[in-house]
């Protein structure tokens, strides 16, 4: 599933390209996970004013009005003048005076939603509960901590909810919690305000690392101009179980926590 970082570095890829475009035409293919919102048409002569994140969600600003992009599980976009024709997976298509953005998501649970503002019901549903932006300088160590003094579970869930801190989906919060040395089943409220303060630097550090590189490429994540990432290659601990750790050549461990596998060094990482 592309995670924050990914979403990041799809946006970085092409958001200077498309802003001050007038949408021409926009497409649907088979439905989405959430309707459009309004008639494809309407859109047409809109401008594309700039592309920011929130969360896992794109947003496009609009001279009027706005669209919410979720990748979903496996979606990527791309933009540009001279794509192909689309292909079966590709399920959204805004044709501008500046290229043409395309969403191809073979598992359809992705989305593109219009909404009259952020304020409108719509965006307040998608976005209303996400947590704080971790890359932000909203982000504070000690309102971080007391967030995590009201949580009783586990901190990996804890960070995968996303209503604490947003985005720090199940790589970054495997890699996050093995450079601040905290085992992923450690209660939240447990944790001592040092350690919560190694945590929310290692987030950060996790995060931006993922964006220099590129993000993750663990199946087929391409950025708006099909480059792909390489931040795995460098994981610590994700997607390694059984080979040595690193740091003490422990054998990484693999757990599943909330149907999602947990990766962790049982000498590195404590309770």
């Amino acid at each position: 599933m592309p995670e924050l970082p990914e979403v990041e570095v799809t946006r970085l890829s092409f958001a200077d390209r498309i802003a001050g475009a007038h949408i021409a035409v926009v497409s649907m293919g088979k439905p989405l996970r959430w309707p459009l919102g309004c008639e494809p048409g309407q859109l047409a002569g809109r401008q594309v004013l700039q592309v920011r994140r929130r969360g896992k969600y794109l947003l496009l600003d609009l001279s009027e009005g706005l669209l919410l992009i979720h990748l979903g599980m496996s979606g990527s976009v791309s933009f540009g003048a001279g794509l192909p024709l689309p292909g079966k997976h590709d399920h959204f298509e805004m044709v501008t005076s500046r290229g043409t953005l395309r969403l191809n998501d073979p598992r359809r649970f992705g989305a593109v939603v219009y909404a009259a503002g952020e304020n409108a019901p719509v965006a307040r549903k998608l976005l209303g509960r996400l947590g704080v932006e971790p890359l932000g300088e909203g982000f504070d160590a000690a309102a971080f901590h007391q967030a995590l003094q009201q949580r009783q579970t586990a901190i990996k869930q804890v960070l995968l909810a996303g209503e604490v801190v947003v985005g720090v989906g199940n790589i970054y919060a495997s890699e996050a919690l093995f450079l601040a040395g905290i085992r992923p089943t450690a209660r939240a409220a447990s944790l001592s305000k040092p350690r919560v303060a190694l945590l929310h630097r290692a987030i950060r550090q996790v995060l931006s690392q993922a964006v220099t590189k590129g993000g993750s490429t663990l199946r087929d994540f391409s950025n708006a101009q099909g480059e792909s990432g390489y931040f795995q290659l460098e994981a610590m601990v994700y997607d390694r179980a059984g080979l040595p750790c690193k740091v003490c050549a422990s054998p990484i461990k693999s757990i599943r926590q909330g149907q999602r596998s947990t990766f962790y060094c049982i000498r590195c990482q404590k309770r």
